[in-house]
Formats: C-alpha cells, structure tokens, sequence
C-alpha cells in the first residue's frame, strides 16, 4: 500500500511541475528543453531539496516526506490552497478497506424523501444512494438507471439527458465534476470500485480523458448551477451517522 501511495503523491507532482515553465516561477528560459513544464532538478531547486530526494517523491518511491518539505514543494509547484491540501493527504495516506457500497440509515433517506425540493444523497464514489421526487423531477432519468449506474459520475458524463439538462455549462460543470472525483480517487486507487468507474468514464466520454490526464482537483460544497436555463443554489452536508455520506439539496433562487 505505501508504494501505491506514492504513486498517487508521484503522479499528482509529476502533474503539478510539467504545468509550469521556468518563466512563471521566477527562472531564466533554458535552450534546448526537451522536459514539458519544469525538469525536476529545478523543482528541486525552488523547494530547497535535494534531487534525489524530489525524484524518489515523483517515482512513487517508499518516502515519507516531513511537514516543511511538502510545504516547500507546494510554493515550488505555485500550488492553490485546495492542491497543497490534496498534497498533504497523500503524503499522509491511510490505508483503507476495499470499498464498499454504503448502506443508508433509514432515518436519513426518510430526511430526503420528505424535503420538498430536489436533494439527494451520494456516498464516497459519487453513488447516489437515495434520491427524492423533486430531484428525480429535476434530473431526468437518474432515477430510471439501473441500480448500480446511480452514479451522478455516470449520468453527468454518460447520458444524453445530462447534456441537455445543463445545456452550454454542462463542460464546464462536467470538468469540475471531473476535478473533484480526482481527489476522492487519489485516496482510493487502486480499488477497483474507483478504477473501474475512471476507465468507463474515459470509454463513454472523450473530454473526460483529456481532463483526468490534467489531474486537476477541486473541492466541491456550495454553489450555483443553472438547469434548463433556471439557476439554482446548492449547498452539500455530511452525515453524522457516515462522514461518507453526503446530502445536496438545490434551490431555486
């Protein structure tokens, strides 16, 4: 598990330095580059460490870097709040259990069927687990999946009904979708449950591949989304009984 976990801190690096040039952190342009973005000499220059050390950390190599070395690496790399807290995690990665699908209390799916606007509940892989009438309304067809493509992944990305639904922001809110699965993966793979579900999302739709390959990750929470030209406001929250389980519900502004 510690090699695997380094595979994810070395690819999410390898990400973070070969989207940089030596202009944007504050070095002299080089002839003759051959390396996309930065070479890891150079990483290992603007973080303070020494080289062998950087390449260890990019080839997933068994490490464990303190602290203050993944804090230098994050002001190296130019990473935003969210990206060093992503870097953080995995430099920390716990081993976990093959995943499960969650089971749902019945008192909270009791909680989603009886609020009045859409809201549904989604558990660590992006399953949606419960879904009231309101959102089945509102996302056409996500209630008539089967039971085990419940997934908002798989209905944002896969279906037609999901394109129409967000219309002309359906890239920009499938990339950010794309974005945020990245960080949850990152702590899973190589679980299958998570592996599986990235390699039928690069089958079935061609701007996910080229957006995992970014390795972009974001944090997801609150904010607006407009559907069929009406925007709504969306807030999410964990459940006490499983910090897996999340709640979205949507309003209309």
């Amino acid at each position: 598990m510690a090699e695997l976990s380094g595979r994810a801190l070395g690819d999410f690096l390898r990400s973070r330095r070969e989207r940089l040039t030596p202009e944007a952190v504050g070095l002299p342009p080089r002839p003759r580059r051959r390396t996309l973005g930065l070479r890891r000499e150079e990483v290992a220059e603007l973080a303070g460490i020494g080289i062998d050390w950087y390449v260890r950390l990019e080839q997933g190599r068994a490490v464990t870097p303190s602290a203050a070395t993944i804090d230098a690496l994050a002001g190296a790399l130019r990473l935003d709040e969210t990206e060093h807290a992503h870097l953080r995690t995995l430099a920390r990665r716990p081993a976990l259990p093959a995943f499960t699908r969650e089971r749902v209390p019945d008192g909270t799916a009791r909680l989603v069927h009886s609020l009045d606007r859409p809201a549904y509940l989604t558990g660590r892989r992006w399953d949606v687990l419960a879904v009231n009438a309101a959102a089945a309304e509102l996302f056409t067809g996500l209630d008539r999946l089967p039971p085990g493509d419940r997934n908002v992944l798989v209905y944002l990305l896969l279906t037609p009904a999901a394109r129409e639904l967000f219309g002309d922001g359906w890239a920009a809110q499938a990339r950010h979708a794309t974005a945020q699965f990245r960080a949850a993966f990152d702590l899973w793979a190589p679980d299958p449950a998570f592996t599986g579900l990235a390699a039928r999302l690069r089958r079935g739709c061609p701007e996910f591949g080229r957006w995992w390959a970014r390795h972009d990750v974001t944090r997801g929470g609150a904010g607006g989304k407009v559907l069929r030209g009406r925007t709504f406001d969306y807030a999410t929250f964990q459940a006490n009984e499983d910090p897996g389980l999340r709640l979205t519900v949507y309003t209309p502004r």
